[in-house]
């Protein structure tokens, strides 16, 4: 009987014992678990609701609620003026629609600067940024890159013209204005296929860079260079003359033959008084 008993208090130790241990894994699971989802929780990233373009948009063309998406985007990341609310962007009762300012890409966040407001006219205004000017440049098939220029192109700006140089007037060519936006090509601000030979084209620049185009264009002529799509080099002055493109040497002056001094001395002859030369001691 106390054998009975003895094993009986064995089995009931080696039970509690089995207990114990599965409750404290279990403990610790559950706080292993509890202390992921917290690291979790933390690691979520706020979002805000951001409509982006389901397909690309081209300049020109009517945004249509079929175009926009909505999507969680990372709030600390949303960029300036985009669209979070379908009813401002499409607001009800009023039939007037936007048209696409900039060409966007699909998934791209609709931005204000990118889009019309309801009703509002397109144009080379919608194209330029607070502060700059259009300016208007006669190009032909040489100035103006064989045809190959389209708006949103960068262009830098040469001018050639007749300087002095040296003794006389000579022609140079001169950097006025680097990497400047071409928001037109003759009258059409929009993206055009194949090549055209212009007769002006339209670039935005500064009120100061306006007037140093305008005397530029009344005192010489003015050459544009294509400039790459990645293309973010710094140009510094460049300035080409004659004589620094065929690799001449200016010509130095004349010698100039130094007169012999003369000296005289001054005599009264009656009431007129008369100079009269000697030889110059000194």
């Amino acid at each position: 009987m106390r054998m009975v008993f003895g094993l009986v208090l064995l089995a009931g130790l080696g039970l509690a014992g089995g207990a114990v241990y599965m409750a404290k894994n279990y403990i610790g699971e559950y706080q292993a678990q509890l202390a992921r989802a917290k690291a979790n929780e933390r690691a979520i990233v706020p979002t805000e609701t951001v409509y982006v373009a389901t397909r690309a948009l081209k300049y020109g063309e009517t945004l249509q609620q079929a175009d926009v998406r909505a999507v969680k985007w990372p709030k600390d990341a949303i960029p300036a003026g985009t669209f979070n609310d379908l009813a401002v962007l499409f607001p009800e009762g009023n039939e007037e629609e936007r048209l696409i300012v900039r060409a966007m890409e699909k998934d791209e966040a609709l931005l204000e600067v990118k889009i019309t407001e309801p009703g509002e006219d397109i144009g080379l205004t919608t194209r330029l940024e607070k502060g700059m000017r259009a300016f208007a440049i006669r190009v032909d098939v040489a100035s103006g890159v064989s045809g190959f220029l389209r708006p949103g192109d960068r262009v830098d700006v040469y001018w050639t013209g007749a300087v002095d140089i040296g003794e006389g007037r000579g022609d140079v060519t001169k950097l006025i204005e680097s990497a400047v936006s071409l928001i037109a090509v003759d009258q059409n601000d929009n993206s055009m296929n194949g090549t055209r030979i212009a007769r002006t084209v339209t670039v935005a620049v500064k009120p100061e860079q306006v007037a140093a185009l305008a005397q530029a264009q009344s005192t010489g002529s003015l050459s544009l260079s294509l400039v790459g799509a990645g293309d973010d080099t710094v140009l510094s002055e460049i300035e080409v003359d004659q004589v620094s493109l065929l690799g001449l040497e200016q010509a130095a002056p004349s010698p100039v033959a130094k007169k012999a001094p003369v000296c005289t001395i001054r005599t009264r002859r009656g009431a007129e008084i008369v100079a009269v030369p000697i030889p110059c001691t000194n």
